[in-house]
């Protein structure tokens, strides 16, 4: 009877139990991971140290005297903290006009793209008509056009239409931005199209759901637009330049400039000091927005 028992046990239990492998050790592939993670953490540190660099020179040479700036070696650390440099920023140049026509232009350029561009990019992707992703390829190709080559008729339509200094010149140069609609098409794509269809069944017209449904749910991508569109006109220097020539119109840039280009001995202690003022700006904005910038790039390319 045991015999038979013996011949009837079945065989992959046995080869189960006489090739279960001994469990391994996991010391060496354990520290080898944290060894490639802290190694990973020391270049990213080093990255962001050299990246950083020039803005912590740059608000300590604010807090310089005019000959410590360039010192032969460079002195990170001034000796003397000199905060006067802010408060002559401030009284030896017209820079509160400089911030509020830069604010107004950006805020201005920043709201029009948005609302230009998430209109624009519902047509192209939830509107179907003929020729409709060629004409997005056509206007998206407009962005490999360097702004150069036609900033020439650009003035001469302008001037020709009386506008050429003054605010609006700029602001509905760049009331229309081809990025912003790229950006804003991709994200509508992400939204389910019943969403849009049951509101079509409820009778809500095509503004109404660009309005209340796909605005609402867009809130990453147009946090991106918004910051991407508010650094570059504030940053912007040669547009300003050819179309604002009256000094009441400058902006930072064009302020700044003229700053240094005015004087036969710069004090860039003050300069620095009003270069910090104009970064301040846009870190406030880049901080406040940085989660949704991350979010709203990040799904910009999914499509699903």
């Amino acid at each position: 009877m045991s015999e038979t028992m013996t011949l009837v046990t079945p065989p992959a239990r046995r080869r189960r139990l006489s090739v279960e492998p001994a469990p391994r050790p996991r010391a060496a592939g354990q520290r080898r991971g944290i060894a490639l993670r802290v190694l990973l953490y020391v270049v990213l540190i080093v990255a962001a140290a050299a990246m950083l660099t020039p803005f912590f020179w740059m608000i300590m040479s604010s807090l310089k005297s005019a000959n410590e700036v360039f010192s032969v070696p460079v002195r990170w650390i001034p000796e003397v903290f000199v905060w006067q440099n802010y408060v002559d920023i401030w009284t030896r140049a017209d820079i509160g006009t400089w911030i509020r026509n830069t604010l107004v232009l950006s805020v201005s350029v920043t709201a029009l793209q948005v609302v230009t561009g998430s209109f624009a990019a519902y047509g192209f992707s939830r509107i179907r008509f003929a020729g409709r992703d060629a004409l997005f390829l056509l206007y998206i190709g407009t962005i490999a056009v360097p702004w150069q080559s036609y900033m020439i008729p650009q003035f001469i339509m302008l001037s020709d239409a009386g506008i050429a200094n003054t605010l609006w010149s700029v602001i509905l140069l760049q009331a229309f931005g081809a990025f912003g609609v790229f950006l804003m098409k991709q994200f509508y794509e992400t939204v389910p199209e019943e969403l849009s269809e049951a509101a079509r069944l409820d009778g809500v017209s095509e503004y109404g759901i660009w309005w209340r449904i796909m605005l609402p749910l867009s809130v990453p991508a147009i946090a991106s637009l918004s910051l991407l569109t508010f650094v570059n006109t504030w940053n912007d220097y040669l547009g300003p330049l050819i179309y604002l020539r009256d000094p009441s119109l400058w902006t930072m840039q064009l302020g700044l400039n003229n700053f240094v280009s005015s004087l036969y001995d710069v004090d860039y202690g003050v300069l620095f000091a009003g270069l910090v003022i104009s970064v301040v700006p846009i870190a406030v904005v880049f901080l406040a927005g940085q989660r949704f910038f991350v979010e709203g790039i990040a799904t910009s390319g999914m499509k699903g």
